[in-house]
């Protein structure tokens, strides 16, 4: 494979990850399935930057703390499509409401929002708007929506590599399984990230970034046998409050 080849593969693969994750405009539909899951941190952080600036003009401007943290959360819904929150409210319906995993995965797919659903929206974003309330009045704003956006998607590739899929059809299983190698260079980049914006200090976020999504591969491979997409985007959603919990209280 020649030099071109490479640097071929690897745009196509920004445009396959930017055009999943999030809403920003690319300028193809290319989609390359899992072979682009190195791109997801990438995406995160681009995600977690434009909210961050977001904190620094509106708490510049003069902003209370309570309003920079709720634009903040919408700058960071618009761009993303709100698509992990839906991910978290068809998980919390599903894996809490049926009784057979056949009954649960079905409710998954339905895109009314149930009591569970509703529930888990609420509490996670009372949680990220309290957390951001004190991060916002802080000079740590910045890199820490920029970690938090790269470090809580490298668990989704993970939870690709080793669960098996829920069921046949739907998003996770069309984007298909990273291998080991491409799943570890996920990770590398999302530390990568997370050191060159917060060094040391990202320490006490990464147990934050991991136990979330491993409570919830663990929840999804007794309830319905496996991972969705759906499980996927609550994982990665659970991650990033749990990191802005983490860091309220480590950093301010």
């Amino acid at each position: 494979m020649t030099l071109r080849d490479i640097l071929a593969r690897g745009a196509n693969d920004l445009v396959s990850g930017f055009g999943l994750l999030s809403r920003l405009p690319v300028p193809s539909r290319a989609f390359t399935g899992a072979r682009s899951v190195w791109v997801w941190p990438v995406v995160g952080a681009v995600v977690g930057a434009a909210a961050g600036l977001v904190a620094v003009a509106a708490t510049a401007s003069g902003l209370s703390p309570g309003v920079t943290a709720a634009l903040v959360m919408a700058t960071a819904t618009l761009l993303t499509g709100a698509m992990h929150d839906d991910g978290l409210a068809d998980s919390a319906d599903g894996l809490f409401g049926g009784w057979t995993p056949e009954r649960r995965l079905e409710i998954m797919k339905d895109s009314r929002i149930g009591s569970y659903g509703l529930l888990a929206l609420l509490i996670t974003g009372l949680a990220r708007w309290s957390a951001l309330t004190l991060l916002v009045s802080s000079t740590f704003a910045l890199p820490v929506l920029i970690a938090a956006g790269a470090l809580s998607r490298a668990p989704m590739a993970v939870m690709m590599a080793v669960m098996p899929g829920a069921r046949p059809g739907g998003l996770s299983a069309g984007t298909g399984r990273p291998g080991l190698p491409r799943t570890l260079l996920t990770c590398a980049i999302a530390l990568a990230i997370g050191l060159a914006t917060l060094g040391p200090a990202i320490l006490p976020l990464l147990p934050a970034a991991i136990l979330p999504a491993v409570a919830m591969g663990w929840l999804a491979r007794r309830r319905i046998g496996g991972q969705t997409g759906d499980i996927l985007g609550a994982a990665q959603h659970l991650a990033e409050t749990a990191i802005l919990i983490t860091a309220s209280a480590a950093l301010t």
